[in-house]
């Protein structure tokens, strides 16, 4: 049961830092991890992130 309290929270951190969303990216794209195609990721996930601004 801690084994799995453990997993979930670890998931739930990657979630909130990007990382899953980086895998993704980077499975999508058919790319390796590198540099470059961090940067790539960066300008896309937040390019449209905060293109949605919210009002109010």
């Amino acid at each position: 049961m801690l084994r799995r309290f453990w997993r979930n929270l670890w998931a739930i951190v990657r979630e909130l830092s990007d990382e899953n969303a980086y895998a993704r990216h980077l499975a999508h794209h058919g790319c390796t991890h590198s540099a470059q195609e961090y940067r790539r990721f960066q300008a896309e996930h937040y390019g449209r992130k905060y293109k949605r601004a919210r009002c109010c």
